[in-house]
């Protein structure tokens, strides 16, 4: 009961972090112009990787509806790939919409739990790296880009300015920038909180 306890605790822990840094300006988003860049992954991740990967899809799922709503209410100018009510012009989102806000960020979660656990062979801090590294490169980002193209390829030519056949290439150039960044700025910190929280929360 008292494992229970805490597992719960921590879990509300990280859902709380998730909330708060969601809603501290240039915090949890980032804006970047056309898009924001994010943070919010990261509590995704450690919870993956230190509760258990439905742990994760669950902080995942928190993940997604925070995002859909700043993309509904704060929205900028491909708000519509996360939120069907977003609509300006014949720019405007859809059901595809959910998908892309909610299913990527909850695989975040849960491969995060599932890459762990499959690299059990290796050392800790390995494990660590590339989970975190994999989570946030081909789901936080890739993912996204790539639903992107194929839901909302026009809309996202016109909400960037872009010709049809440049559209591809600019997919390609946000996952292989920001993607890379922002998995690499995952690795490092998720890394710094896992070795702190991992003996803090010793059995859980």
């Amino acid at each position: 009961m008292t494992n229970k306890l805490h597992h719960f605790t921590y879990l509300t822990f990280f859902i709380a972090i998730e909330v708060v840094i969601s809603v501290v300006p240039f915090l949890g988003f980032i804006p970047m112009g056309f898009i924001n860049a994010t943070t919010l992954h990261i509590p995704v991740i450690l919870a993956g990787i230190l509760l258990s990967k439905k742990d994760g899809a669950i902080v995942g799922f928190v993940f997604g509806l925070l995002s859909f709503l700043k993309s509904t209410f704060e929205p900028n100018l491909t708000s519509f790939l996360f939120s069907p009510f977003y609509s300006v012009g014949q720019i405007s989102g859809n059901m595809a919409s959910l998908l892309i806000a909610f299913v990527s960020r909850i695989l975040v979660g849960y491969m995060s739990g599932y890459i762990y656990e499959k690299l059990i062979k290796a050392k800790d801090t390995i494990r660590v790296m590339i989970t975190s590294f994999i989570s946030s490169f081909l789901f936080n980002t890739t993912l996204v880009m790539v639903l992107a193209y194929i839901f909302f390829k026009d809309a996202y030519a016109m909400a960037m300015g872009l010709s049809g056949d440049l559209v591809l290439k600019a997919i390609i150039t946000v996952i292989f920038t920001s993607g890379i960044v922002e998995a690499i700025v995952a690795m490092v910190i998720v890394l710094a909180v896992y070795k702190v929280a991992k003996k803090i929360m010793k059995g859980v």
